[in-house]
This record gives structure tokens, C-alpha cells and sequence, in this order.
């Protein structure tokens, strides 16, 4: 039988950006499909009783700074923890993941979307403009133009919308969020967790 792990992510979330590459490698040492699904998180917080960063306490807010520094050091992975382009609308590098998906499969997906990540986190990128999500595209070998004129299409948008939809219907409240045999786990340091349950 094949094993499938459903992937709820944000391309803007700091967290999948630290996460992303290692749970790639986990699925592919494991023989894992992943079930690539963006989705909104700001639907998902609004329903699950999350809050924008920006309506977060004080002290949560300097925690997540000093968060995201430590595991930027712990995995070696290049990271501006106030990067000049966040908070950013996500919805267009969601639906260009999701436009690449279709056309290309999943695997290419992910790679771009792991470029997405790293061009907010550690390039300090745009990734709400076309031209920065076009390139990057392109840097994948992609046709980015093609692709985002087709991440406009309302089909595009409706696989954005049950993905959301599916990550509200499995109690999801953050992101990164994994499936894996109806088990969730919730969050980059959850990996050694759900490797565990890809070795059984």
C-alpha cells in the first residue's frame, strides 16, 4: 500500500521555511507521497482562534524572534528573522505552488516552493510580486509567466480553497501541518515524531 502524508503549509510561515527541505528528505528516505496542499492560514486561524502576528502579546511576539533564531542556528539553514518583505500576501505564491502542481507533479512543486520560502526568510524577497514569483519560477526551470496567467484560473483558486477547507476539517490550526495515516502533527519540530510513524 502507499504511504501518503498530507502537507498543510504557508509559503510565507517562517516555520514550514525551516522545515520544508527536512521533511522532503524524510518522505524520500521513507518512500512517502507527499500530498502537497497550501492553504490559507489566515481562514484557518480565523476559524481555530489563532492570531495575525502583528494582534499577537508582546512577549509572544520577541519569543517567536528569539525562536526563529535558535532553530536558524541549530539547522544552519540562512534566515533574516524580520525580513523587509513580511507580513506578505501569500495567496499569489500558494496558487502559483498549486498552479505548478497541476502541470508539473509534486515533486517540482515542492522544489519551487522551497524556493518561495527561502526567497522570503533568507533572500528577503517579495514574493507577492509576479516579477519576483516569475523568476523564481524560472530559476526552477519553469515557465513562470505561463504559470501564473493559469494560477489566475478559478479552478486554481478552488483547489487553494478545499485545501484550506480540508486543513479546517482535520482540526488544523498551524502551519506546518502533516497527515500521516489519520495522525496529525503539527510543527517542523514534530518531524522526529512523524518519522517515527514512517518507520512503522
Amino acid at each position: 500500500m502507499n504511504k501518503v502524508c498530507e502537507y498543510y503549509f504557508a509559503p510565507q510561515s517562517p516555520w514550514c521555511y525551516l522545515g520544508h527541505q527536512r521533511f522532503v528528505d524524510l518522505a524520500k528516505k521513507y518512500a512517502v507521497k507527499i500530498d502537497v496542499k497550501p492553504c490559507d492560514l489566515g481562514k484557518v486561524f480565523a476559524i481555530s482562534g489563532g492570531l495575525p502576528l502583528a494582534k499577537r502579546a508582546p512577549q509572544r511576539q520577541a519569543y517567536r524572534l528569539m525562536e526563529l533564531q535558535r532553530w536558524s542556528e541549530y539547522l544552519g539553514l540562512p534566515m533574516h528573522v524580520q525580513p523587509t518583505f513580511f507580513p506578505v500576501s501569500p495567496d499569489p505564491a500558494a496558487l502559483l505552488i498549486i498552479a505548478t502542481q497541476l502541470a508539473h507533479g509534486s515533486d517540482v512543486a515542492l522544489n519551487l516552493a522551497g524556493n518561495i520560502m527561502r526567497a522570503v526568510w533568507a533572500e528577503q524577497r517579495n514574493i507577492a510580486d509576479p516579477d519576483t514569483l516569475s523568476a523564481l519560477a524560472f530559476d526552477g526551470e519553469l515557465d513562470g509567466k505561463a504559470l501564473l496567467k493559469s494560477s489566475e484560473t478559478v479552478s486554481v483558486q478552488a483547489e487553494y480553497d478545499r485545501f484550506t477547507n480540508e486543513m479546517i476539517a482535520v482540526n488544523g490550526f498551524g502551519a506546518p501541518w502533516f497527515v500521516y495515516k489519520g495522525e496529525s502533527f503539527w510543527g517542523q519540530d514534530r518531524l522526529d515524531f512523524l518519522e517515527r510513524a514512517f518507520q512503522k
